[in-house]
């Protein structure tokens, strides 16, 4: 098992390892990528970056990789289908139907009500079972799994039983060393998520005096008595 630290300066170094490999198997290797939406997008906003979908798909399976890209399938939870998620559900599937329009194939699950306002969608299972069919219909040299999950640990031993080669795609800092050890390579995207566009977080209203604040709520009430009285001169 090898670990590739991907450093911005060095995509292009690692790519030429990439090709030197798969050239020892072989012609252009075909590769199939699935990609935990929730786990990485989680992952990459903790970096302050917002995921460059367009230059996570050309690093993972571009053709200056060496390799053929068969598909990007992206697995999704969606807000629930309910009036108070429905804005946010909106949201989710016009991100998804852009995803769509630009080539990837999405996978998408709807999600319960959980405590706290929050909902959840776990897409682990739908992810597992179609990487084993996929792996049949498809027939990939290399499955790229995106994602830091270690519950698809066993799903990465049984594609390497297949005779697929299986790398982990994640912040390899916060990998587990049960998924790093059952993946054949890991490739680390922190430094590739450093290379995306910084998220621009508004800038949080700016707290009034108490006096100040005062003296306004008191200037606000004043119509309510009627107007002031005219000053003699």
């Amino acid at each position: 098992m090898v670990t590739v630290d991907i450093g911005s300066h060095d995509l292009a170094d690692n790519r030429n390892n990439m090709q030197k490999r798969d050239a020892v198997r072989g012609p252009r290797s075909r590769v199939l990528v699935l990609v935990d939406e929730s786990n990485v997008g989680s992952s990459v906003r903790t970096a302050g970056r917002g995921l460059d979908w367009i230059k996570l798909r050309e690093f993972l399976g571009g053709p200056n990789t060496g390799r053929e890209l068969i598909e990007m399938v992206v697995y999704a939870g969606l807000p629930p289908a309910m009036p108070i998620w429905q804005e946010e559900r909106d949201k989710k599937n016009k991100f998804m139907q852009w995803l769509r329009s630009n080539g990837f194939m999405v996978v998408t699950k709807d999600g319960s009500p959980a405590e706290e306002g929050r909902y959840k969608a776990n897409v682990d299972v739908m992810m597992a079972i179609d990487a084993l069919e996929l792996s049949v219909e498809m027939n990939p040299d290399v499955v790229i799994l995106v994602t830091g999950d270690t519950d698809f640990a066993y799903l990465a031993f049984k594609l390497r039983r297949r005779g697929i080669r299986v790398e982990v795609a994640s912040v390899s800092q916060n990998l587990g060393n049960i998924l790093r050890s059952a993946a054949n390579e890991v490739i680390d995207l922190a430094p590739l998520f450093r290379t995306f566009e910084m998220i621009q977080e508004p800038t949080p209203a700016r707290a009034m005096p108490p006096r100040q604040n005062q003296q306004q709520h008191q200037r606000r009430r004043r119509p309510r008595f009627g107007p002031a009285k005219a000053r003699s001169v």
